[in-house]
């Protein structure tokens, strides 16, 4: 139990500051949802930077710490312990498995892959941005499924990420050294598990978007 609360007591140690949105936040995604969550390791108070100390990490604040990925659960009383201990915490969310995975892409040309899909008439499921990316939440996938996926593919922009099996994402409303986290397209209110589209249909309409004149992405 020890190393699953914590083997660092000084980044569990803040008490609530004031931030019960992200508790309750936590509490729908692990308990509602069953997407197995953990906390993030947050950034430095000062100056945004990663609490993990690296200068030179890519995902500042975004990514888990102590405890490691694998102890991501619903547990709803191992959440409520984590956040009221640490409520500043981004919630991160484990990829794959049961849970969601995630494609995502600049923010620029999100906004206008979005456009495109909207204008397909393509039914999405939700969709979280930073100031720097968006990410379309998608169902489960195996990595033989996204190898055949891509491979089928005569041009992947370098700017796709995928958050699969052994990934993570952070989940608004956390914020993080990339800036506030949120919802550009919520789940709908009180609805029980978010629907989500097959990694398909998202890679395909995504790629499509992408790779159109006047709308590819940066490769970044």
């Amino acid at each position: 139990m020890r190393e699953i609360l914590g083997r660092r007591r000084g980044l569990l140690s803040r008490r609530n500051d004031g931030r019960p949105e992200i508790l309750g936040a936590a509490l729908t995604f692990a308990t509602q949802w069953q997407w197995p969550v953990l906390p993030g390791v947050g950034t430095r108070p000062r100056d945004a930077g990663c609490s993990c100390s690296d200068p030179d990490c890519v995902v500042p604040g975004a990514h888990p710490f102590d405890p490691g990925l694998l102890a991501a659960t619903t547990d709803e009383r191992m959440v409520r312990w984590w956040w009221t201990n640490r409520p500043g915490a981004p919630v991160i969310l484990a990829t794959g498995g049961d849970a969601p995975c995630a494609v995502s892409l600049p923010a620029p040309a999100g906004a206008r892959a979005l456009a495109a899909l909207d204008l397909a008439g393509m039914r999405l499921g939700p969709v979280i941005a930073t100031p720097d990316r968006w990410a379309l939440l998608v169902a489960p996938y195996s990595l033989e499924q996204l190898g055949e996926l891509l491979y089928a593919k005569d041009h992947v922009p370098g700017s796709l990420r995928f958050h699969g099996e052994g990934g993570y994402i952070a989940l608004p409303p956390s914020v993080t050294g990339a800036g506030q986290i949120r919802w550009e397209r919520a789940p709908l209110p009180g609805s029980a598990t978010p629907w989500v589209p097959g990694v398909e249909a998202v890679v395909d309409g995504v790629v499509d978007a992408l790779t159109r004149t006047g709308v590819s992405a940066p490769e970044m």
